[in-house]
């Protein structure tokens, strides 16, 4: 194999668990919206991973929540219950059968889990701030109890992930959910010991990692940890850069895997400051990339956008509508046969791909993903 992308051929190892990976591509977590109402995985969502098993050296899968109140979508997996191990397991062996390495996403919604898909009806959040979105309800602020039990949900969801045998959990800290919410200054108004300065609203998700790793820490293999963050919030009060750069230097000291930070756009600038142009990423990089790798993410399509990533000393690169349209995208890299990369989705094609119903119509119903018409 003589192929002309030798940064996103070249292997890694991730420096903590010491678990390498093929090659820089990661499938990036995508929702389905394809599981059963109690939580299972279906075959249409198991196809769905097994279609793309090969097209990332690390493959992460939807966010299964780890506790039923952090439930956020419909037809969402769950990691809350020893009975999900069987369920969980039928992905991770998929995942896993062609040699590369499979991590669960595990997260709470938080004020973002809709009322339906609630036992009560009700979503909780670090206090009663409803988003700033249309018809957003009011959440319940949680009480101490309920802080602590999702803190014990998540190492016990991890350990649920070493069980069904994958290779790592992901820490959903990022897109507005529940870690993203304690953290931000907009969602937490508390005055307790989990809100108020910058250092207290840190002390919910820092929590988490520390659950997360002490679980970790009892499995027989190398198995390894990662935490994604969105580096700023539209909102005021809301978060900053300069307030995730403190966050970043924290988790750079929980002995994590990497770093997987959510943007829209890779080499956008600040959301929140017009004139600050550089890539949130790279920022972060400066920061922390020199213990804790980071994943890039965000408008990468081609190649050649992969290896300008790599080029910016970031190790990893994620993508998730590209290898959606394209399962076979790392398969042409290395074949150097990427003129024949799909880039469009089309119509007739849904079978082919493997993609899930609830996908699909979620695909149709976005302008911006509109499949051509044959």
């Amino acid at each position: 194999m003589n192929s002309n992308y030798k940064n996103i051929l070249s292997p890694f190892t991730f420096p903590v668990s010491g678990i390498e990976i093929a090659n820089r591509i990661v499938l990036a977590p995508m929702t389905t919206f394809s599981g059963n109402e109690d939580g299972t995985t279906t075959d249409e969502e198991v196809a769905y991973y097994r279609e793309r098993n090969e097209s990332a050296g690390l493959l992460i899968s939807a966010c299964a929540y780890v506790i039923r109140h952090g439930k956020g979508f419909h037809g969402q997996i769950g990691a809350d219950s020893d009975e999900l191990i069987p369920s969980l397991k039928r992905i991770a062996d998929v995942l896993k059968a062609n040699g590369n390495k499979a991590v669960l996403q595990i997260y709470h919604g938080g004020r973002m889990s809709p009322p339906e898909e609630l036992i009560d009806g009700q979503s909780i959040s670090a206090s009663a701030v409803a988003a700033e979105r249309e018809g957003a309800p009011v959440p319940r602020e949680m009480t101490a109890t309920e802080i602590e039990e999702t803190i014990v949900a998540f190492g016990e969801a991890t350990g649920r992930a070493i069980k069904a045998g994958f290779d790592g959990v992901e820490i959903h800290g990022a897109n507005t959910y529940l870690l993203q919410q304690f953290f931000s200054p907009h969602s937490n108004r508390r005055t307790d010991k989990w809100g108020g300065d910058l250092m207290k609203r840190m002390t919910f998700p820092l929590a988490v990692v520390d659950a997360v790793k002490k679980a970790a820490a009892l499995s027989s293999h190398p198995f390894l940890v990662g935490y994604r963050i969105s580096p700023e919030e539209m909102e005021n009060p809301g978060i900053t850069m300069e307030d995730t750069l403190h966050l970043v230097e924290a988790l750079s000291r929980k002995q994590l895997d990497y770093l997987h930070v959510s943007v829209m756009d890779f080499w956008a600038g600040s959301m929140r400051d017009e004139m600050d142009t550089e890539a949130r990423a790279s920022l972060i990089v400066a920061k922390v990339g020199h213990i804790l790798p980071v994943i890039g993410v965000g408008s990468i399509h081609t190649p050649e956008d992969a290896e300008r990533v790599l080029a910016a000393n970031i190790p990893l690169v994620a993508m998730g509508r590209e290898l959606l349209m394209d399962p076979d995208w790392l398969t042409k890299v290395k074949n150097n046969a990427v003129g024949q990369i799909r880039t469009e989705l089309d119509v007739n094609t849904q079978d082919l791909l493997k993609i899930p119903t609830p996908l699909w119509d979620g695909l149709l119903s976005r302008t911006g993903w509109m499949p051509m018409k044959k």
